[in-house]
């Protein structure tokens, strides 16, 4: 998939309405301000930064971290690894047929895409690596310093 029409329940909706309609139509027909503000948030994180590691800031708790960190023996890279993932399939309901997928990984790709420029624009010296991990239940968005 390398466009949102072309997922079904989008391409079937628009069809119906007929005209010049596509996927922000679908949003603006189907969607509401709170669900837009939700994803905003999703595609451009606030983040923290706590004993040198950058977190996701949904995924920072004070006295989690502090085990994250003893567990780890402080290896940043590492923490960050653990702790910064976003199931994407969490995000909303899906089935288990190939064209779900499709849509997953398309979300999971962009939502990393934003990830990166968002990491760039907070810490613009600093690098990072930023990925789409493949699971048995879907894709998993992760970010962690790059290695030195």
């Amino acid at each position: 998939m390398d466009d949102p029409t072309e997922y079904s329940k989008i391409k079937t909706w628009v069809d119906e309405w007929g005209g010049d309609l596509d996927y922000v139509d679908y949003v603006k027909g189907n969607g509401d301000l709170a669900l837009l503000a939700a994803f905003s948030r999703i595609f451009w994180p606030r983040f923290v930064e706590v004993q040198g590691c950058v977190l996701w800031d949904r995924v920072y708790e004070k006295s989690n971290f502090a085990d994250w960190y003893e567990n780890c023996s402080g290896d940043i890279r590492r923490i960050e690894m653990t702790l910064n993932r976003l199931r994407v399939w969490q995000l909303v309901d899906s089935r288990d047929v190939e064209e779900d997928s499709q849509a997953l990984k398309f979300a999971a790709e962009r939502i990393a895409r934003a990830w990166r420029a968002a990491l760039y624009a907070e810490f613009p010296g600093r690098s990072f690596v930023v990925g789409v991990d493949d699971s048995e239940d879907g894709p998993i968005v992760t970010f962690a310093s790059a290695p030195q």
